[in-house]
């Protein structure tokens, strides 16, 4: 198993925890902090990117040992006090340039754009992450490996800077004094994801602000213009697959359409947004208006409850599957991945109030009432205990009749194919 999945999962709880402490303390302030769709639709995608990890260890880690092994200049001992501070704080270093060029270049922005989507900033936002991030990201990485710093401590490094930006995306803490200009703060990371003019493409420091101060990049969050959240092109999806998807696809369809061979490459090299000069004659894009509603479409309250009942089932067997992960056949491992991933579509589906949704809904819970009954099976589990598959049936039998008893009666519904 991925050892930062590991961590992650142990985490989860503390996260959640969090969260509730969050929620309750902007209520408290009479703020409207978090919206359950997007609550769901985040930490949907944070699961993703999660299941997805499952399957690109070896990518991330294998290729960073293998640079380690055959490559590396020195060989830096791993019981170093001095190697720990050289490793984390190079990792923060590169983490800046990665996290930089997520915004520089679009094939990395189209994966970055994931944890951006969002229009609101809550802690639930830094569970939003990215499931195709590591296609390229390792990249930035290797000049650790060659400088010698061993594989369990990148690791470690990593996961530490990883959870340190956990609690940064929160609206509910204000300036910190001399903290901000030296790390990277809920201060500073709210104007990293600001659209505003002012703030646009600034404070990428994972957790030292002082590289955006030493090349350029920082800017000061200031109360007098306050920070616009989401996208220059907004998502308006709950769709966990479209969200990983959309730059990828837009991407590719303007290097089709140009006609230009080098300008098919640059699409993916040049800046978000940017468009070959060709497209830009023929379809021009419009101007960013940051006053723009937030996207929340409408869904009945009974719609809204049975998805938050069915996303907490989901969660709880994301968490089994990733416990399974380091031992379950990889037939078991990319079925259930499947089925996961296309629970977490169906339900974004329902959440937009799409028709096909509540079939395909339907067909979801009823298979997972009948068939663990039937076969005394489950993925990557052989045996399955008959109480447990019974348990399966009651659940998901009883989520069948909600799903029927459900009133269809959100206008949006009968809108969407």
């Amino acid at each position: 198993m991925n050892p930062q999945a590991l961590i992650i999962t142990w985490a989860t709880p503390a996260f959640f925890l969090l969260i509730a402490i969050e929620w309750l303390v902007a209520r408290g302030r009479g703020r409207d902090a978090y919206a359950g769709n997007d609550s769901v639709n985040s930490i949907g995608l944070g699961v993703l990117s999660q299941i997805v990890a499952v399957f690109t260890t070896a990518l991330t880690f294998g290729i960073y040992a293998w640079c380690a092994q055959h490559l590396a200049l020195w060989r830096l001992p791993a019981d170093s006090v001095a190697t720990w501070v050289v490793a984390l704080l190079g990792y923060d270093f590169c983490y800046y340039w990665l996290h930089r060029k997520g915004h520089e270049v679009n094939i990395l922005w189209a994966a970055h754009v994931v944890h951006h989507q969002s229009e609101r900033y809550n802690l639930s936002t830094a569970l939003r992450q990215t499931g195709t991030g590591p296609l390229l990201s390792w990249i930035f990485y290797l000049p650790l490996a060659i400088l010698g710093v061993p594989v369990e401590v990148f690791v470690i490094v990593a996961l530490i800077d990883l959870l340190y930006q956990f609690w940064v995306h929160t609206e509910q803490i204000g300036t910190l004094g001399w903290f901000d200009r030296v790390f990277c703060s809920p201060s500073n990371h709210r104007a990293h994801h600001a659209v505003n003019d002012r703030y646009l493409d600034k404070n990428y420091g994972g957790i030292l602000i002082l590289w955006d101060r030493l090349f350029g990049t920082f800017v000061a969050e200031d109360p007098a213009d306050p920070p616009v959240y989401g996208t220059r092109a907004p998502l308006r999806s709950w769709n966990p697959l479209w969200a990983n998807a959309e730059v990828y696809w837009h991407a590719w369809q303007d290097s089709r359409h140009t006609r230009r061979w080098r300008d098919k490459l640059r699409v993916w090299l040049k800046p978000p947004g940017w468009q070959p000069p060709d497209l830009a004659a023929r379809y021009p894009r419009s101007g960013f208006a940051p006053s723009r509603e937030r996207y929340d479409p409408p869904m009945s309250r009974a719609c809204r409850t049975y998805v938050l009942i069915q996303f907490a089932l989901l969660l709880g067997m994301a968490n089994q599957f990733l416990a399974l992960a380091s031992h379950a056949a990889p037939a078991s491992q990319m079925a259930y991945a499947g089925y996961l991933v296309a629970s977490l579509w169906v339900l974004g589906g329902l959440m937009e109030s799409r028709r096909w949704a509540r079939w395909a809904e339907a067909v979801r819970v009823i298979a997972t009432a009948v068939l663990p009954l039937a076969t005394l099976r489950w993925f990557g589990v052989a045996h399955l205990d008959s109480r447990v598959a019974l348990a399966f049936a009651l659940v998901f039998g009883a989520s069948a009749l909600a799903l029927v008893m459900l009133r269809a009666d959100t206008p949006a519904m009968h809108q969407h194919a």
